[in-house]
């Protein structure tokens, strides 16, 4: 005989939950009363209030009491069960594929057949991993290793399409051979060259940070120049710019030197110098004070310093690991690093008055080095002017230059801490309010050619204004001074790279990197792959006529990191 006792002290678990969740509903008991009711923890008193507000617990059809029939399962269905558990699909997952068969099995009975087939249970995915986002927005694939071989017949469009333009010249640099000289490192499932590539493309396109590339989440042809199927994370890509060392950079930057040695890209006979610092705004910095000349003052940041070879206009050494009391030692090492790439060459070197001490200046004059720079002048070498003479007036043959006809007053002195006599030429007339008093230890080349030669020492400056304005050098994310450098040894790479595309385009060849991209390589385009052949067709555009006239016949053709595919580059 039954009585009260069925409802309060329920045998059959479907009943408990029945009464413990009708008892918090309809009799509005606290959670802590009904737990000790029905024997349960309060946290599975509010998971039964949860799974029964989201009609995730169905009490129209109860359990049967006593004891079930299981199903039984012919073996043809049991090996598709298992076959789609090997692609981890989980038991719902294969219930509703099931479903969609017309098979009607519980999810029990999918797990049991699994469990009796040795198949262990999956790991708890999140819901993104699942691919159930909030609002069901689209998930990115995984980055992984393209194998374009295997891929089929496709077409797609591309919203950065235009990186594939520096495709011949990456061959050209032999790039794939620069990553294994470095030794840079890999994963299991991204290639160092595609690390490396990866990070190319972002300066290549002008992206400001790491955190933007979800922007290019899902851009097939940007996964393609990097020989995968999608771009890396943000995350992946800032982690493993942490993981590299100085080492690492050394080598990029003396393997990329080489490459581009060998295809002339350098005159290497004036090279520039000069230092940038790269502000840090972060509360924690722990970054030294270096003065920033566009801001004209100091401030915290991370001192860089780029040399330029004078002709080409072309980066061809970074540092960025340099603490203030270093600075003036920098030259020394850049020497270092010079005679390792160019043997026998002795190049002169243009720098400001503030890029080092006179001691090292004496270093390069016994190096055999030449070098143009500025004395450090005072009040009482500006009052002496007016009684030195003779004063000539010379030309220097520079067509954009606003005064060309300075005058001059040239000497030999001698300096404090340096060995020996110096070249000293005083310039006046020349555009400044005071006079300029340039030191060389050069005393064979004409004074027209000296003067000329530091007076285009701006190059430098523009090459770090262009790497600020479009490279977005100054967008400093991080005070670890090697994932700094990496960043600046990238930009010289982007660098060189849109000078090669720039030479090839007729009447363009002078342009900065952010005019390139705005006239010709940004924009999208569709890619088409077919047996090993890619085609990127670019839209009808303004400025197609001058790429058409590109000889691409005579650039690479194959991507030697797709495994050879042929690239063809079309303009309608």
């Amino acid at each position: 005989m039954r009585d009260e006792s069925f409802f309060l002290r329920p045998v059959h678990e479907w009943q408990r939950r029945y009464e413990a969740l009708r008892a918090s509903f309809v009799e509005r008991l606290p959670a802590r009363i009904i737990a000790e009711r029905f024997g349960y923890s309060l946290a599975y008193v509010h998971l039964l209030r949860h799974l029964f507000t989201h009609q995730k617990i169905d009490f129209s059809e109860p359990v049967p009491e006593g004891k079930t029939h299981r199903r039984r399962l012919d073996s043809a269905l049991k090996a598709k069960i298992c076959n789609w558990r090997e692609q981890r699909l989980s038991a719902g997952e294969i219930t509703a594929l099931l479903s969609e068969e017309g098979v009607e099995i519980s999810v029990r009975t999918i797990e049991r057949v699994l469990a009796e087939e040795g198949f262990p249970r999956l790991p708890r995915r999140s819901r993104l991993k699942l691919g159930l986002t909030v609002k069901g927005a689209q998930v990115p694939a995984v980055a992984e290793k393209l194998q374009l071989a295997e891929m089929p017949t496709s077409s797609w469009e591309s919203e950065a399409a235009g990186v594939l333009l520096f495709a011949p010249f990456i061959d050209q640099l032999n790039l794939p051979k620069v990553v294994e000289e470095a030794g840079l490192p890999g994963t299991k499932t991204i290639p160092a060259l595609s690390y490396f590539l990866s990070f190319l493309a972002l300066k290549l396109i002008g992206t400001e940070r790491y955190a933007h590339l979800t922007d290019h989440a899902f851009d097939l042809g940007l996964g393609l120049f990097a020989g995968l199927n999608v771009l890396p994370k943000c995350t992946a890509m800032s982690t493993y710019s942490y993981g590299l060392d100085a080492l690492h950079l050394q080598r990029v930057q003396q393997s990329f030197v080489k490459q581009a040695a060998r295809l002339r890209l350098y005159e290497a006979d004036l090279i520039n110098l000069d230092f940038h610092t790269i502000p840090h705004y972060g509360e924690q910095s722990v970054l030294e004070n270096h003065w920033a000349g566009a801001r004209n003052k100091a401030m915290k940041g991370a001192l860089t310093l780029f040399a330029q070879d004078a002709a080409s206009k072309l980066i061809l050494y970074t540092a960025a690991d340099i603490q203030r009391d270093e600075a003036s030692e920098q030259v020394l090492t850049f020497l270092s690093f010079w005679k390792k790439q160019q043997r026998g060459l002795k190049p002169t070197f243009v720098f400001d008055s503030k890029f080092t001490r006179y001691a090292n200046l004496s270093e390069l004059n016994r190096a055999g080095v030449h070098f143009i720079t500025l004395r450090r002048r005072g009040k009482s070498m500006i009052e002496g002017l007016e009684a030195l003479s003779p004063w000539q007036r010379i030309h220097i043959p520079h067509g954009k230059r606003k005064y060309p006809n300075p005058i001059i007053h040239e000497s030999t002195i001698t300096l404090p801490d340096y060995q020996g006599e110096l070249r000293q030429v005083i310039l006046r007339g020349n555009g400044r309010e005071k006079p300029a008093f340039l030191i060389s230890n050069d005393f064979a080349a004409p004074t027209e050619l000296l003067v000329g030669n530091y007076a285009r020492r701006w190059r430098v400056e523009n090459v770090i204004a262009e790497a600020v304005k479009f490279f977005n050098l100054n967008a400093l994310s991080s005070p670890i001074l090697v994932k700094v450098h990496f960043d600046v040894v990238m930009t010289m790479i982007a660098d060189t790279l849109y000078s090669l595309l720039a030479r090839k385009l007729r009447g363009f060849e002078a342009c900065d990197a952010a005019k390139i991209y705005r006239l010709f390589v940004k924009g999208k385009a569709r890619v088409s792959l077919r047996r090993r052949k890619l085609t990127v067709t670019f839209p009808r555009r303004a400025h197609n006529p001058i790429l058409r006239s590109v000889a691409w016949h005579q650039l690479p053709q194959s991507l030697s990191w797709l495994n050879g595919a042929e690239l063809e580059l079309r303009f309608k």
